[in-house]
């Protein structure tokens, strides 16, 4: 079973393209699987089957740390385990014959169109620290990006003449996204101030001005000077690549909430709040939902139908607010 664990990884990274996040949680739900199955003398996938599988939802059942929707995402992924045995002719119980468990709709937090306006007029003076923080906050909403997607961008992939940028998303995927005049203008304040040479888009201006190469990366360029003529080549390579001041993605957690509080907004805010408030803003003004599935970068349209949910809820208050309206105003005349 280790064997077919490993390798079956391995397909999730090169065959599918999954995400070093998806794969992690993969191999730890397959992990406890196999060490269940271990313990119960169960060592190859021809011994699995239904019996065995309804011991194994027992077990999870009975572990008081798993809610019902974590004990479904273990289902889900031996479910994709055993499909890929099948896949390579690796007798087992075939993966239909698994009945998926029913995961709670996922809910989602957003803002409305005031609390959006208190939040992105929050940083509002001229100190550069300032100036990078109402950038992230404009271009997470104008573009829905994922955190990990923004502190990952650099000086030389936004071009401040266009509006649109690529990025890499989710399984190494390309996405195009758009930014607003806000989002722009706000970057074109925040980089008229920056002089330092770093790579990365946003940077923490804490310590400029400091050396920041490390003793060991010192030593590697001295070391490069003295064994390759070439070595002032790699050396450049290997500083674009790195970033000594990049933010990291806590880092931009904490800033989003600090400006949450300061606005007076009672909700949990965070830069998925913002992505969400993106999709949700598209949608309500009309936008089809495939396009907003491309502008999300969602793998699948199903993920992105979370967001119906809420609209559907505004839907309903535009139906109170406007329908029937023409004819109570007739009924009002004629009373009169």
């Amino acid at each position: 079973m280790d064997k077919y664990i490993k390798d079956f990884l391995g397909y999730c990274e090169i065959e599918k393209g999954h995400s070093d996040h998806t794969i992690k949680n993969y191999d730890h739900y397959l992990t406890r699987f196999n060490n269940w199955a271990r313990a119960n003398k169960i060592i190859k996938p021809e011994q699995i089957d239904l019996e065995v599988l309804k011991k194994y939802r027992l077990y999870l059942n009975r572990l008081k740390v798993l809610n019902k929707k974590t004990q479904g995402f273990h289902i889900i992924a031996l479910r994709s385990f055993l499909k890929y045995l099948a896949q390579h002719d690796v007798k087992t119980l075939a993966a239909e014959k698994i009945e998926l468990p029913d995961i709670p709709d996922r809910q989602i937090t957003f803002m409305e169109e005031n609390e959006l306006d208190k939040l992105l007029s929050q940083p509002h003076t001229t100190k550069i620290t300032d100036l990078r923080d109402k950038a992230i906050l404009e271009v997470l909403f104008s573009t829905g990006l994922r955190v990990s997607e923004l502190v990952k961008l650099n000086r030389d992939e936004i071009n401040l003449n266009k509006n649109e940028f690529s990025v890499v998303g989710k399984g190494g995927k390309n996405r195009i996204v758009f930014l607003s005049k806000s989002a722009l203008d706000a970057l074109k304040n925040y980089l008229a101030k920056r002089f330092d040479k770093d790579k990365a888009l946003f940077i923490s201006h804490q310590n400029i001005g400091r050396d920041f190469k490390t003793k060991e990366l010192k030593n590697q360029e001295t070391k490069e000077k003295q064994n390759n003529n070439k070595s002032d080549d790699n050396i450049e390579k290997r500083t674009k690549e790195n970033s000594q001041l990049r933010l990291t993605t806590r880092s931009v957690q904490r800033i989003v909430k600090k400006y949450a509080i300061a606005a007076g907004l009672n909700k949990k805010i965070t830069p998925h709040t913002l992505r969400h408030s993106f999709g949700t803003d598209l949608l309500r003004s009309g936008a089809d939902l495939r396009a907003v599935q491309q502008l999300l970068g969602h793998s699948s349209i199903t993920t992105t139908q979370i967001y119906t949910h809420v609209t559907d809820e505004h839907l309903k208050e535009v139906h109170d607010a406007f329908h029937g309206q023409r004819r109570e105003d007739l009924n009002t005349k004629k009373n009169k």
